[in-house]
């Protein structure tokens, strides 16, 4: 492995972190089943193959698509850029108005494992962003870095899902308390909305 492959995976980890730690109904839900230790371990890895199923659709498909017409990459740099400009402006709005992410630990949670993977099926597919997220915008961010990059991108993006999952999943317990707190959002939202903006400035300017 290169430094410059290196580079990739740790680029494509950090922009897929942004991504999915923002608060969601799949956050909310892992937490509490986190916490209250109910089939965490098979939602987990739900989420994690769903991620790498969809980022690695979204990587083939606009690569197949672009080289057809270059054309298509050139709208998906402006398309992406604009949606990571909204994205960043949006948590930082959250950054200056938070709102804590509260889990309701008094409910038992679904009785089954079939029950539990299916609500997780529907917050994870049935949630029109994560189209959005996953298959269009890292498609096209992967497909920046050429034939042989973006599958590094892409490995980066599916080790940054399987590290917020196994550690909010697993860590649940303990970041509770912390995650309860408006100022720990506020925080981890102005972070994520710097890193939005700075990859939107890098695609929209090409360096």
């Amino acid at each position: 492995m290169t430094l410059d492959n290196l580079m990739l995976i740790l680029l494509g980890a950090g922009t897929g972190l942004s991504l999915i730690v923002a608060i969601g109904a799949q956050n909310a839900f892992i937490l509490k089943q986190g916490i209250i230790g109910r089939y965490i371990t098979p939602i987990i890895a739900f989420c994690i193959l769903s991620d790498a199923l969809l980022i690695g659709i979204g990587v083939f498909t606009v690569g197949k698509i672009a080289e057809s017409a270059d054309w298509i990459l050139e709208v998906l740099r402006w398309g992406g850029g604009a949606f990571l400009v909204w994205y960043g402006l949006s948590a930082l709005k959250r950054a200056l108005h938070p709102s804590a992410l509260t889990v309701d630990t008094g409910e038992a949670g679904p009785k089954t494992l079939g029950r539990a993977l299916a609500i997780t099926f529907a917050i994870t597919y049935l949630n029109p962003h994560v189209y959005l997220d996953t298959m269009a915008l890292l498609g096209s961010l992967a497909n920046t870095h050429g034939p042989v990059g973006k599958w590094w991108f892409y490995a980066g993006c599916v080790l940054g899902s399987t590290i917020w999952f196994t550690a909010l999943g697993y860590g649940s317990r303990l970041l509770r308390p912390f995650f309860a707190r408006e100022s720990s959002w506020r925080v981890l939202d102005f972070i994520i909305a710097v890193i939005m903006l700075s990859l939107a400035a890098k695609l929209l300017t090409g360096n």
